[in-house]
């Protein structure tokens, strides 16, 4: 900075604040700062710029897998978000949900010194009651159920599910079973409690589960055994890529979509419209996840008021051609 401020005939107060983009500066004078940086090769230490103002802008993300849909793009809207607020992301993967992986990465991230963390949790890690977050630390929780110990942004799982179950019955089915995701999601049980209650609700037969992993081959698995329930003429899939698989089997054991079997999947991936049929999804705004998500966890960096309990981005039944009534309805 010396060299700096000698060649360009200013003092090295001056060079700090051409630097860190101060205002004040004249023009010219910042203009002329900039040439001798250019010519001696300078750029600022940034390291040692974030330790003196005490600000890295840079957020940590910790998440457990990046083998979902749901996970993938509330990942990408954060990074979209945290960028046109001038903030870097630091991924910190953790290979198995527990409360030692979990504390392990807090201490990774706070070595690697950031602004926050927004944590991913799709497992039932924060529901229990002896699992916590080191304290003291900005921090906003995606995709779990924490209560109102934690800033907690979700979509609406309950509300999506509620409308996939009640589209089915609208349209006459008897009952609607359920091919929902692996055990320990707070997705997935979401989606089954909702799935339960609103068949409850409207006194019907409630199948038994049909258990998958989020994958397309679960779906398949599923649907050669669905194909041969009697009585199958709804499905509720808790995943759009589970449904894919789903639409394969039905189809290789002969059953029509809709005509046969109707499907309703959820997440609305790029690729629900381009389905055999198109397929009828519960639509998820990820982007407005990952929004609030940086705006929540921006908001206690700065010492403003966080939103404590859990908010919820709703959630919308996207028609398409995967779903009709049931083949006795339409005889008549």
């Amino acid at each position: 900075m010396a060299d700096v401020a000698h060649l360009a005939g200013v003092s090295s107060q001056t060079v700090s604040r051409v630097s860190n983009g101060s205002q004040g500066v004249v023009e010219e004078t910042r203009q002329r700062v900039l040439a001798a940086m250019k010519e001696l090769g300078y750029r600022p230490n940034s390291a040692a710029r974030a330790l003196k103002a005490g600000e890295f802008r840079t957020l940590g993300v910790i998440l457990f897998t990046l083998s979902t849909t749901g996970n993938v793009r509330t990942l990408e809207a954060i990074t979209e978000s945290a960028a046109m607020e001038g903030y870097a992301i630091t991924l910190m993967p953790v290979a198995v949900p527990t409360q030692t992986g979990l504390h392990g990465a807090f201490t990774r991230l706070g070595e690697l010194a950031v602004d926050g963390i927004i944590a991913i949790m799709e497992v039932h890690l924060l529901d229990a009651a002896t699992i916590s977050l080191p304290p003291h630390i900005q921090v906003v929780v995606a995709d779990s159920d924490a209560g109102d110990r934690y800033s907690v942004v979700d979509t609406d799982q309950s509300e999506g599910a509620r409308m996939a179950v009640r589209h089915l019955i609208d349209l006459g089915h008897d009952t609607v079973w359920h091919l929902t995701g692996p055990e320990g999601s707070f997705a997935a049980q979401r989606r089954a409690d909702a799935w339960q209650r609103v068949l409850q609700q409207a006194n019907r037969t409630v199948p038994p589960l049909v258990r998958g992993d989020w994958s397309a081959k679960s779906g398949y698995e599923a649907g050669l055994w669905l194909a041969d329930q009697p009585g199958c003429t709804a499905v509720f899939a808790a995943n759009d890529q589970m449904a894919l698989g789903l639409l394969r089997a039905l189809h290789e054991r002969g059953k029509r979509v809709p005509q046969d079997v109707s499907v309703v999947g959820f997440d609305d991936i790029a690729d629900a419209s381009d389905f055999i049929p198109p397929l009828t999804t519960v639509h998820q705004d990820f982007g407005e996840v990952g929004r609030l998500c940086v705006q929540g966890v921006l908001r206690q960096i700065r010492n403003q008021a966080a939103d404590q309990g859990t908010t919820l981005v709703p959630t919308r039944l996207v028609l398409r051609d995967s779903t009709a009534a049931p083949p006795d309805r339409r005889a008549r």
